[in-house]
């Protein structure tokens, strides 16, 4: 069964993820390192994590499989969670794949670098509804992806 994990911390489209889920009957695991206020429903579960820096990412990783589908930024846990064939959104819409995880962890190395050096400050721009809209788009599109594949393996 198809099932959503948020890395919740700092999540922008939370919102959106429950509508969508509500619509396609889905579970959603809301992770994060500390609790947060989630709707009243069966489906969706606030999971909080304990430890480390990266605990949620830890706990997604590891509960994760084929054909369910991962919202981060995070680029190490989407090179995590894609190499156990989930399927990986970025909030504001962009999806992590096994052609683009290479050049967005080159890309993170570099800006690490930079920001060590001194040389780029700042972080990723607000969202915008653009964004939103697709972010939307792009998860139902995986979505219904994912529902087709998973009725066609049981034919």
């Amino acid at each position: 069964m198809l099932n959503i994990y948020v890395d919740a911390d700092g999540c922008p489209v939370k919102s959106e993820i429950f509508k969508v889920a509500e619509r396609y009957k889905m579970k959603v695991f809301v992770v994060a390192n500390r609790a947060m206020g989630i709707p009243l429903d069966p489906n969706i579960e606030m999971i909080v994590v304990s430890g480390g820096f990266d605990a949620a990412d830890d706990w997604i990783a590891e509960k994760t499989e084929q054909g369910d589908l991962v919202v981060t930024t995070d680029i190490l846990l989407a090179d995590r969670c894609l190499k156990k064939l989930a399927r990986v959104l970025g909030p504001k819409g962009n999806e992590f794949t096994e052609d683009s995880i290479g050049s967005a962890l080159a890309m993170r190395e570099l800006t690490a670098n930079l920001r060590h050096m001194g040389e780029q400050r700042g972080g990723p721009s607000a969202m915008e509804k653009k964004d939103r809209s697709r972010f939307l788009s792009e998860m139902d599109r995986i979505i219904q992806g994912l529902r087709r594949k998973s009725v066609s393996l049981k034919k």
